[in-house]
């Protein structure tokens, strides 16, 4: 009994997290990645062009504006990789931070290449700017994100599934549960 309780405790705290972080509108996710992901991209472009940076814009070449807007540092991405993160049972909490870690490192990284690439992409004038852009914000950035969760998956050899294993456990330890067994008998 001892160990159930402590399964519906971290149950609950794991989905309390996950409250608490998304209530005030993800604002911690863009406020820790904005400058991780804008200050990168500001150093590779200035590396090939002449830029500077005026707050979320680089000016490249002083006729170029590459602005990063909330969508560009994708805050929710983020968010969506802690859920599928803390949605998981059973992963010990070492384990859980490094994971959150190597997930996050990811996608900023794959974030700040692709930001990069698309303002390649725009500055040389290419006509396959707007269709890259949104072939990127539809499309690819779903499957980096997913593809960033299950390679982490694979790597720390996780077990459960999120949001699944939890709502498993919580249906095997209900009152439903045992009204419906106690009929069958």
């Amino acid at each position: 009994m001892k160990e159930i309780s402590k399964q519906f405790i971290d149950i609950l705290a794991r989905y309390l997290i996950l409250i608490i972080v998304a209530l005030p509108h993800l604002w911690i996710f863009y406020f820790l990645f904005a400058p991780l992901t804008i200050y990168p991209v500001y150093f590779l472009l200035n590396l090939f062009f002449n830029s500077s940076l005026i707050g979320e814009v680089v000016l490249v070449e002083d006729c170029f504006p590459v602005e990063m807007v909330g969508a560009c540092i994708a805050g929710s991405a983020y968010y969506l990789l802690l859920m599928l993160n803390l949605s998981t049972p059973k992963i010990k909490f070492h384990k859980r931070i490094n994971l959150i870690f190597l997930s996050f490192a990811s996608l900023l990284l794959v974030n700040i290449l692709r930001i990069f690439l698309l303002s390649l992409i725009f500055i040389s004038g290419s006509p396959w700017y707007d269709a890259a852009h949104k072939l990127f914000w539809y499309s690819l950035s779903i499957l980096f994100v997913v593809g960033i969760w299950f390679a982490g998956v694979k790597y720390f050899k996780i077990k459960e599934i999120p949001f699944y294993s939890d709502i498993r456990f919580l249906y095997k330890n209900s009152l439903l549960n045992k009204k419906i067994s106690g009929k069958k008998k």
